[in-house]
Protein backbone atom coordinates (compact mmCIF):
# COMPACT_ATOMS: atom_id res chain seq x y z
CA UNK A 1 0.00 0.00 0.00
CA UNK A 2 1.50 3.36 -0.85
CA UNK A 3 2.68 5.89 2.16
CA UNK A 4 -0.24 8.17 1.72
CA UNK A 5 -3.22 5.53 0.91
CA UNK A 6 -1.50 3.95 4.52
CA UNK A 7 -1.87 7.05 6.55
CA UNK A 8 -5.56 7.94 5.35
CA UNK A 9 -6.67 4.24 6.03
CA UNK A 10 -4.98 4.56 9.70
CA UNK A 11 -7.04 7.88 9.93
CA UNK A 12 -10.48 6.72 8.81
CA UNK A 13 -9.91 3.60 11.01
CA UNK A 14 -9.59 5.95 14.13
CA UNK A 15 -12.11 8.62 12.93
CA UNK A 16 -14.72 5.20 12.54
CA UNK A 17 -13.18 3.85 16.14
CA UNK A 18 -14.61 7.65 17.53
CA UNK A 19 -17.79 7.22 16.15
CA UNK A 20 -18.51 3.85 17.13
CA UNK A 21 -17.37 5.47 20.71
CA UNK A 22 -19.63 8.18 20.42
CA UNK A 23 -22.78 6.39 19.29
CA UNK A 24 -21.81 4.03 22.29
CA UNK A 25 -21.75 7.13 24.81
CA UNK A 26 -24.97 8.23 23.34
CA UNK A 27 -26.62 5.25 24.28
CA UNK A 28 -25.51 5.13 27.81
CA UNK A 29 -26.29 8.72 28.40
CA UNK A 30 -30.04 7.93 27.49
CA UNK A 31 -30.90 11.45 26.52
CA UNK A 32 -34.82 12.07 26.03
CA UNK A 33 -36.07 13.28 22.94
CA UNK A 34 -36.76 16.77 24.39
CA UNK A 35 -33.24 16.78 25.47
CA UNK A 36 -31.50 15.39 21.95
CA UNK A 37 -33.83 18.00 20.26
CA UNK A 38 -32.66 20.49 22.39
CA UNK A 39 -28.64 19.98 21.26
CA UNK A 40 -30.14 19.82 18.23
CA UNK A 41 -31.84 23.74 17.97
CA UNK A 42 -28.65 24.71 19.58
CA UNK A 43 -26.28 23.60 17.21
CA UNK A 44 -28.14 24.79 14.24
CA UNK A 45 -28.78 28.33 16.06
CA UNK A 46 -25.04 28.69 17.19
CA UNK A 47 -24.12 28.41 13.45
CA UNK A 48 -26.84 30.34 12.34
CA UNK A 49 -26.45 33.66 14.20
CA UNK A 50 -23.45 35.71 13.43
CA UNK A 51 -23.45 37.94 16.69
CA UNK A 52 -22.05 36.78 19.98
CA UNK A 53 -25.11 38.53 21.79
CA UNK A 54 -27.26 36.18 20.00
CA UNK A 55 -25.13 33.35 20.87
CA UNK A 56 -25.14 34.14 24.27
CA UNK A 57 -28.63 34.60 24.43
CA UNK A 58 -29.24 31.41 22.73
CA UNK A 59 -27.38 29.45 25.85
CA UNK A 60 -29.42 30.96 28.61
CA UNK A 61 -32.50 31.15 26.32
CA UNK A 62 -32.88 27.27 25.55
CA UNK A 63 -32.48 25.87 29.36
CA UNK A 64 -35.53 28.18 29.91
CA UNK A 65 -37.72 27.00 27.01
CA UNK A 66 -36.91 23.45 27.20
CA UNK A 67 -37.03 22.76 30.66
CA UNK A 68 -38.40 25.94 32.30
CA UNK A 69 -35.00 26.41 33.80
CA UNK A 70 -33.74 29.92 34.72
CA UNK A 71 -29.80 30.45 33.47
CA UNK A 72 -27.08 32.89 33.58
CA UNK A 73 -24.05 32.22 31.14
CA UNK A 74 -20.32 34.23 33.07
CA UNK A 75 -17.30 34.54 31.24
CA UNK A 76 -14.15 35.50 31.72
CA UNK A 77 -13.01 39.01 30.45
CA UNK A 78 -9.59 39.88 29.13
CA UNK A 79 -8.60 41.35 32.41
CA UNK A 80 -9.10 38.03 34.27
CA UNK A 81 -12.64 38.79 35.75
CA UNK A 82 -16.23 36.74 35.53
CA UNK A 83 -18.15 38.79 34.02
CA UNK A 84 -22.32 38.11 33.19
CA UNK A 85 -22.90 37.97 29.48
CA UNK A 86 -26.82 37.16 29.21
CA UNK A 87 -29.52 35.73 31.69
CA UNK A 88 -32.27 34.47 31.50
CA UNK A 89 -35.32 34.41 34.31
CA UNK A 90 -35.60 36.89 37.24
CA UNK A 91 -32.66 37.77 39.49
CA UNK A 92 -33.96 36.57 42.74
CA UNK A 93 -31.85 34.17 43.97
CA UNK A 94 -28.87 34.59 41.61
CA UNK A 95 -25.53 34.14 42.68
CA UNK A 96 -22.50 35.00 40.58
CA UNK A 97 -18.98 34.31 41.14
CA UNK A 98 -16.89 37.37 41.27
CA UNK A 99 -13.39 36.08 40.64
CA UNK A 100 -12.05 33.54 38.24
CA UNK A 101 -11.18 31.56 41.61
CA UNK A 102 -14.65 31.02 42.33
CA UNK A 103 -14.76 29.28 38.77
CA UNK A 104 -15.63 25.37 38.99
CA UNK A 105 -13.72 22.63 37.82
CA UNK A 106 -16.51 20.44 37.93
CA UNK A 107 -20.25 20.99 38.21
CA UNK A 108 -21.64 21.52 41.76
CA UNK A 109 -24.66 22.87 43.53
CA UNK A 110 -24.32 25.70 45.36
CA UNK A 111 -26.96 28.35 47.11
CA UNK A 112 -29.51 26.64 45.25
CA UNK A 113 -27.68 26.65 41.92
CA UNK A 114 -26.40 23.89 39.86
CA UNK A 115 -23.19 25.40 38.58
CA UNK A 116 -21.06 24.26 35.29
CA UNK A 117 -17.99 25.19 34.30
CA UNK A 118 -17.21 26.26 30.72
CA UNK A 119 -13.79 24.61 29.34
CA UNK A 120 -11.97 25.81 26.19
CA UNK A 121 -10.31 22.95 24.04
CA UNK A 122 -7.16 22.43 24.76
CA UNK A 123 -5.57 21.79 22.18
CA UNK A 124 -6.64 25.48 20.75
CA UNK A 125 -5.71 26.91 24.20
CA UNK A 126 -2.67 29.29 22.88
CA UNK A 127 -5.06 31.01 20.26
CA UNK A 128 -6.78 32.65 22.78
CA UNK A 129 -5.91 36.02 24.08
CA UNK A 130 -5.54 35.49 27.51
CA UNK A 131 -5.46 32.04 29.51
CA UNK A 132 -7.88 30.65 31.88
CA UNK A 133 -6.79 29.16 34.57
CA UNK A 134 -7.26 25.57 34.67
CA UNK A 135 -9.00 25.67 31.27
CA UNK A 136 -11.93 27.14 32.73
CA UNK A 137 -13.51 30.26 30.78
CA UNK A 138 -16.76 30.73 32.19
CA UNK A 139 -19.68 28.70 33.70
CA UNK A 140 -23.22 28.04 33.36
CA UNK A 141 -25.46 28.19 35.69
CA UNK A 142 -29.04 26.93 36.11
CA UNK A 143 -31.91 28.34 38.57
CA UNK A 144 -33.09 26.02 40.62
CA UNK A 145 -31.04 23.40 41.14
CA UNK A 146 -33.72 21.27 43.06
CA UNK A 147 -35.61 18.26 41.04
CA UNK A 148 -32.15 17.82 38.54
CA UNK A 149 -31.67 13.98 38.43
CA UNK A 150 -28.12 12.77 38.36
CA UNK A 151 -29.38 12.04 34.12
CA UNK A 152 -30.64 15.37 34.08
CA UNK A 153 -27.04 16.83 35.28
CA UNK A 154 -25.30 15.00 33.19
CA UNK A 155 -26.60 16.60 29.93
CA UNK A 156 -26.32 19.88 31.08
CA UNK A 157 -22.62 19.46 31.56
CA UNK A 158 -22.32 17.99 27.98
CA UNK A 159 -24.34 21.39 27.22
CA UNK A 160 -21.84 23.22 29.06
CA UNK A 161 -19.10 21.68 27.50
CA UNK A 162 -20.68 21.92 24.33
CA UNK A 163 -21.22 25.82 24.96
CA UNK A 164 -17.48 26.43 26.31
CA UNK A 165 -16.18 25.04 22.62
CA UNK A 166 -18.34 26.74 20.67
CA UNK A 167 -17.60 29.74 22.32
CA UNK A 168 -13.96 28.98 22.08
CA UNK A 169 -14.32 28.74 18.04
CA UNK A 170 -15.97 32.03 18.11
CA UNK A 171 -13.08 33.63 20.20
CA UNK A 172 -10.71 32.07 17.49
CA UNK A 173 -12.67 33.14 14.59
CA UNK A 174 -12.96 36.86 15.53
CA UNK A 175 -9.23 36.56 16.47
CA UNK A 176 -8.51 35.55 13.00
CA UNK A 177 -10.19 37.71 11.83
CA UNK A 178 -9.22 41.10 13.60
CA UNK A 179 -5.49 39.75 12.61
CA UNK A 180 -5.66 39.30 9.17
CA UNK A 181 -7.38 42.69 9.16
CA UNK A 182 -4.38 43.88 10.95
CA UNK A 183 -1.80 42.07 8.59
CA UNK A 184 -3.78 43.86 5.76
CA UNK A 185 -3.52 47.29 7.19
CA UNK A 186 0.49 47.02 8.41
CA UNK A 187 1.02 45.70 4.36
CA UNK A 188 -0.28 49.35 3.76
CA UNK A 189 1.54 50.89 6.42
CA UNK A 190 4.87 49.13 5.09
CA UNK A 191 3.99 50.17 1.75
CA UNK A 192 2.80 53.83 2.51
CA UNK A 193 5.47 54.60 4.99
CA UNK A 194 8.32 52.61 4.14
CA UNK A 195 8.31 51.59 0.00
CA UNK A 196 7.38 54.82 -1.04
CA UNK A 197 9.79 57.36 0.69
CA UNK A 198 12.93 54.39 0.39
CA UNK A 199 12.23 55.61 -3.63
CA UNK A 200 13.74 58.74 -3.11
CA UNK A 201 17.21 57.12 -2.14
CA UNK A 202 17.35 56.60 -5.72
CA UNK A 203 17.07 60.97 -6.56
CA UNK A 204 19.53 61.12 -3.91
CA UNK A 205 22.39 58.73 -5.45
CA UNK A 206 22.17 60.63 -8.31
CA UNK A 207 22.71 64.09 -7.16
CA UNK A 208 25.83 62.58 -5.17
CA UNK A 209 26.98 60.56 -8.44
CA UNK A 210 26.57 64.05 -10.26
CA UNK A 211 28.70 65.71 -7.22
CA UNK A 212 31.46 62.72 -7.59
CA UNK A 213 31.76 62.76 -11.23
CA UNK A 214 32.37 66.71 -11.08
CA UNK A 215 35.34 66.11 -8.48
CA UNK A 216 36.61 63.05 -11.14
CA UNK A 217 36.64 65.23 -13.79
CA UNK A 218 38.22 68.53 -12.21
CA UNK A 219 41.07 65.97 -11.02
CA UNK A 220 41.63 65.42 -14.61
CA UNK A 221 41.82 69.08 -15.64
CA UNK A 222 44.33 70.02 -12.64
CA UNK A 223 46.60 67.29 -13.84
CA UNK A 224 46.53 68.45 -17.44
CA UNK A 225 46.98 72.03 -16.68
CA UNK A 226 48.60 72.52 -13.08
CA UNK A 227 52.49 73.29 -14.85
CA UNK A 228 50.59 75.71 -17.62
CA UNK A 229 48.39 77.89 -15.30
CA UNK A 230 49.51 77.55 -12.04
CA UNK A 231 47.54 80.49 -10.91
CA UNK A 232 44.52 78.98 -11.29
CA UNK A 233 45.08 76.66 -8.34
CA UNK A 234 43.44 78.73 -6.17
CA UNK A 235 40.32 78.43 -8.40
CA UNK A 236 40.61 74.76 -8.38
CA UNK A 237 40.64 74.56 -4.87
CA UNK A 238 37.35 76.79 -4.30
CA UNK A 239 35.68 74.87 -7.09
CA UNK A 240 36.91 70.99 -5.08
CA UNK A 241 35.98 72.90 -1.76
CA UNK A 242 32.36 73.54 -3.46
CA UNK A 243 32.00 69.92 -4.38
CA UNK A 244 32.89 69.06 -1.09
CA UNK A 245 30.28 70.69 0.21
CA UNK A 246 27.87 69.75 -1.85
CA UNK A 247 28.64 66.00 -1.56
CA UNK A 248 28.76 66.36 2.18
CA UNK A 249 25.47 67.56 2.14
CA UNK A 250 24.00 64.79 -0.21
CA UNK A 251 25.48 62.68 2.45
CA UNK A 252 24.25 63.67 5.49
CA UNK A 253 20.59 64.41 3.50
CA UNK A 254 21.06 60.70 2.91
CA UNK A 255 22.01 59.39 6.10
CA UNK A 256 19.19 61.22 7.80
CA UNK A 257 16.37 59.31 5.19
CA UNK A 258 18.53 56.30 6.26
CA UNK A 259 18.32 56.63 9.94
CA UNK A 260 14.46 57.47 9.78
CA UNK A 261 13.69 54.66 7.57
CA UNK A 262 15.64 52.46 9.83
CA UNK A 263 13.38 53.64 12.98
CA UNK A 264 10.34 53.21 10.46
CA UNK A 265 11.58 49.28 9.65
CA UNK A 266 12.59 48.74 13.48
CA UNK A 267 9.05 50.05 14.35
CA UNK A 268 6.56 48.74 11.99
CA UNK A 269 8.11 45.21 11.86
CA UNK A 270 8.37 44.77 15.68
CA UNK A 271 8.11 40.99 16.65
CA UNK A 272 5.42 41.95 18.95
CA UNK A 273 2.98 43.62 16.32
CA UNK A 274 3.22 40.12 14.75
CA UNK A 275 2.49 38.00 17.86
CA UNK A 276 -0.09 39.75 19.07
CA UNK A 277 -1.76 40.76 15.81
CA UNK A 278 -2.09 44.69 16.41
CA UNK A 279 -0.14 47.62 16.84
CA UNK A 280 1.89 47.46 20.24
CA UNK A 281 3.26 50.29 21.95
CA UNK A 282 6.93 50.51 23.39
CA UNK A 283 6.28 54.19 25.08
CA UNK A 284 9.46 55.69 26.40
CA UNK A 285 10.03 59.41 27.85
CA UNK A 286 10.86 61.98 24.61
CA UNK A 287 11.46 65.41 23.39
CA UNK A 288 8.46 65.75 21.23
CA UNK A 289 10.12 69.23 19.25
CA UNK A 290 14.02 67.11 18.87
CA UNK A 291 13.51 63.41 18.64
CA UNK A 292 9.92 63.32 16.68
CA UNK A 293 9.52 66.61 14.67
CA UNK A 294 12.69 68.03 13.73
CA UNK A 295 13.67 65.10 12.33
CA UNK A 296 10.52 64.44 10.43
CA UNK A 297 10.64 68.10 9.24
CA UNK A 298 14.16 67.84 8.06
CA UNK A 299 13.73 64.81 5.99
CA UNK A 300 10.56 67.14 4.04
CA UNK A 301 12.39 70.32 4.23
CA UNK A 302 13.60 69.89 0.16
CA UNK A 303 10.72 68.60 -0.96
CA UNK A 304 9.02 71.43 0.78
CA UNK A 305 11.19 74.14 -0.30
CA UNK A 306 11.34 72.67 -4.14
CA UNK A 307 7.47 73.04 -4.09
CA UNK A 308 8.15 77.09 -2.56
CA UNK A 309 6.05 75.81 1.36
CA UNK A 310 7.86 78.31 3.87
CA UNK A 311 7.65 77.09 7.13
CA UNK A 312 6.26 78.87 9.86
CA UNK A 313 6.58 78.09 13.67
CA UNK A 314 3.65 80.98 14.92
CA UNK A 315 1.10 78.05 15.62
CA UNK A 316 1.49 77.77 18.93
CA UNK A 317 4.35 76.94 21.55
CA UNK A 318 6.99 76.39 19.12
CA UNK A 319 9.60 77.15 20.49
CA UNK A 320 8.72 78.38 24.32
CA UNK A 321 8.59 75.03 25.48
CA UNK A 322 9.73 72.03 25.34
CA UNK A 323 7.30 69.04 25.65
CA UNK A 324 8.22 65.85 27.15
CA UNK A 325 5.65 62.89 26.99
CA UNK A 326 5.26 59.40 26.98
CA UNK A 327 4.52 57.76 23.54
CA UNK A 328 6.27 55.42 20.93
CA UNK A 329 8.97 57.34 19.18
CA UNK A 330 8.82 55.42 16.34
CA UNK A 331 4.91 55.59 15.47
CA UNK A 332 4.84 58.77 16.27
CA UNK A 333 7.58 59.72 14.15
CA UNK A 334 5.87 57.90 10.96
CA UNK A 335 2.33 60.30 12.62
CA UNK A 336 4.43 63.37 11.62
CA UNK A 337 5.72 61.73 8.35
CA UNK A 338 2.58 61.48 7.40
CA UNK A 339 1.42 64.64 7.72
CA UNK A 340 4.64 66.63 6.58
CA UNK A 341 4.07 64.24 3.84
CA UNK A 342 0.41 65.63 3.17
CA UNK A 343 1.81 69.31 3.32
CA UNK A 344 3.95 68.68 0.59
CA UNK A 345 1.56 67.39 -1.84
CA UNK A 346 -1.40 69.52 -0.65
CA UNK A 347 -0.31 73.08 0.67
CA UNK A 348 -1.43 75.66 -1.78
CA UNK A 349 -0.78 79.61 -1.88
CA UNK A 350 -3.40 81.73 -0.61
CA UNK A 351 -3.79 85.42 0.09
CA UNK A 352 -1.49 86.03 3.40
CA UNK A 353 -2.44 89.18 5.20
CA UNK A 354 -1.80 91.61 2.50
CA UNK A 355 1.05 90.53 1.64
CA UNK A 356 0.54 88.36 -1.55
CA UNK A 357 -0.72 84.85 -2.16
CA UNK A 358 2.18 82.36 -0.07
CA UNK A 359 2.12 78.87 0.42
CA UNK A 360 3.09 78.03 4.16
CA UNK A 361 2.87 74.89 6.59
CA UNK A 362 3.16 75.44 10.26
CA UNK A 363 3.13 73.50 13.24
CA UNK A 364 3.13 74.03 17.25
CA UNK A 365 1.07 72.77 20.07
CA UNK A 366 -0.73 73.95 23.18
CA UNK A 367 -1.14 72.41 26.70
CA UNK A 368 -4.81 71.50 27.83
CA UNK A 369 -5.58 71.51 31.54
CA UNK A 370 -7.59 68.78 32.42
CA UNK A 371 -8.15 67.41 29.03
CA UNK A 372 -8.20 63.48 30.06
CA UNK A 373 -9.95 63.94 33.15
CA UNK A 374 -8.89 65.98 36.61
CA UNK A 375 -5.18 66.63 36.71
CA UNK A 376 -4.58 64.63 33.77
CA UNK A 377 -3.52 67.31 30.84
CA UNK A 378 -3.28 66.61 27.11
CA UNK A 379 -1.15 68.74 24.51
CA UNK A 380 -3.01 69.17 21.35
CA UNK A 381 -0.55 68.71 18.34
CA UNK A 382 -0.92 71.03 15.39
CA UNK A 383 -0.04 71.00 11.59
CA UNK A 384 -1.53 73.71 9.51
CA UNK A 385 -1.39 74.06 5.72
CA UNK A 386 -2.43 76.81 3.92
CA UNK A 387 -4.66 76.54 1.04
CA UNK A 388 -8.34 75.93 0.42
CA UNK A 389 -10.43 74.27 2.88
CA UNK A 390 -11.67 71.02 2.62
CA UNK A 391 -15.29 70.23 1.76
CA UNK A 392 -17.41 70.52 4.76
CA UNK A 393 -19.25 66.74 3.38
CA UNK A 394 -15.42 65.08 3.44
CA UNK A 395 -14.74 65.89 6.68
CA UNK A 396 -16.06 63.12 8.87
CA UNK A 397 -14.21 60.69 6.16
CA UNK A 398 -10.54 61.93 7.09
CA UNK A 399 -9.44 59.19 8.94
CA UNK A 400 -11.03 56.35 7.50
CA UNK A 401 -9.34 53.75 5.58
CA UNK A 402 -9.20 54.66 1.33
CA UNK A 403 -10.79 58.37 2.06
CA UNK A 404 -8.98 60.91 -0.59
CA UNK A 405 -10.35 64.11 -0.64
CA UNK A 406 -11.23 66.06 -3.98
CA UNK A 407 -8.40 68.54 -3.28
CA UNK A 408 -5.83 65.54 -4.15
CA UNK A 409 -5.31 66.58 -7.52
CA UNK A 410 -2.44 64.35 -9.66
CA UNK A 411 -0.93 63.94 -6.10
CA UNK A 412 0.12 60.35 -5.24
CA UNK A 413 -1.38 58.44 -2.27
CA UNK A 414 -3.79 55.74 -1.26
CA UNK A 415 -5.90 57.48 1.26
CA UNK A 416 -4.47 55.39 3.94
CA UNK A 417 -1.80 58.16 5.71
CA UNK A 418 -4.98 59.00 8.16
CA UNK A 419 -6.26 56.47 8.93
CA UNK A 420 -2.65 55.25 10.15
CA UNK A 421 -2.86 58.48 12.08
CA UNK A 422 -5.78 57.69 13.55
CA UNK A 423 -4.81 54.39 14.83
CA UNK A 424 -1.84 55.66 16.40
CA UNK A 425 -3.17 58.31 18.21
CA UNK A 426 -6.08 56.18 19.15
CA UNK A 427 -3.65 53.57 20.49
CA UNK A 428 -1.80 56.11 22.78
CA UNK A 429 -5.46 57.39 24.21
CA UNK A 430 -5.52 60.07 22.28
CA UNK A 431 -8.12 61.61 18.98
CA UNK A 432 -7.32 63.33 16.14
CA UNK A 433 -9.10 66.08 14.48
CA UNK A 434 -9.28 68.30 11.36
CA UNK A 435 -10.46 72.01 11.78
CA UNK A 436 -10.85 74.80 8.73
CA UNK A 437 -9.50 78.24 9.33
CA UNK A 438 -9.39 81.13 7.16
CA UNK A 439 -5.68 80.95 5.37
CA UNK A 440 -6.20 76.76 5.01
CA UNK A 441 -6.47 73.47 6.88
CA UNK A 442 -5.42 72.54 10.60
CA UNK A 443 -5.17 68.46 11.69
CA UNK A 444 -4.70 68.28 14.60
CA UNK A 445 -4.08 65.16 17.48
CA UNK A 446 -4.36 65.60 21.01
CA UNK A 447 -2.18 63.05 23.20
CA UNK A 448 -2.39 62.63 27.17
CA UNK A 449 0.60 64.14 28.45
CA UNK A 450 1.79 61.60 30.14
CA UNK A 451 6.28 61.97 31.48
CA UNK A 452 6.34 59.63 33.79
CA UNK A 453 7.08 55.98 33.39
CA UNK A 454 4.89 53.34 35.01
CA UNK A 455 7.00 51.70 37.66
CA UNK A 456 7.53 47.89 38.63
CA UNK A 457 4.56 46.52 39.24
Amino acid sequence: MEPLAAAESERDRKVLRRIHEKIDDYESYGFSRSEVRMFNVFFDLAQEFEADQDFFAICVILPDAFFHRAADLVLLSENGRPRLMRSSGSAEGRRLPETAGDLPHQPEEKDGQLVLPIKINPALRDLLPFDPPGGVAGALILRPAQGLSPKDRLFFEKFANRIGYQYHHRVIRTRNREHLEFIKNLVEDIGHNVIVPNMYFRLFFNRLKGKIDGLAELSGEMARDEELHPALSGERRAKLDYLHSGILAQFNEIYRHYEQTSLFLETLLRRRHFQEGRYVLEKRRLNLRTQVIEPQLDRYRPRLEERGVEIDLSLGGVPDREIVLLADMGLLAQVYSNLFSNAVKYTRPVERWGRGPAAWLAYGWEVLADRFGPGRPGVKLNVFTSGPAIAPQERPHLFTPGFRANNVDKEYGTGHGLYFVRQVVELHGGEVGYEALPEGNNFFLVLPLESEEPGPA
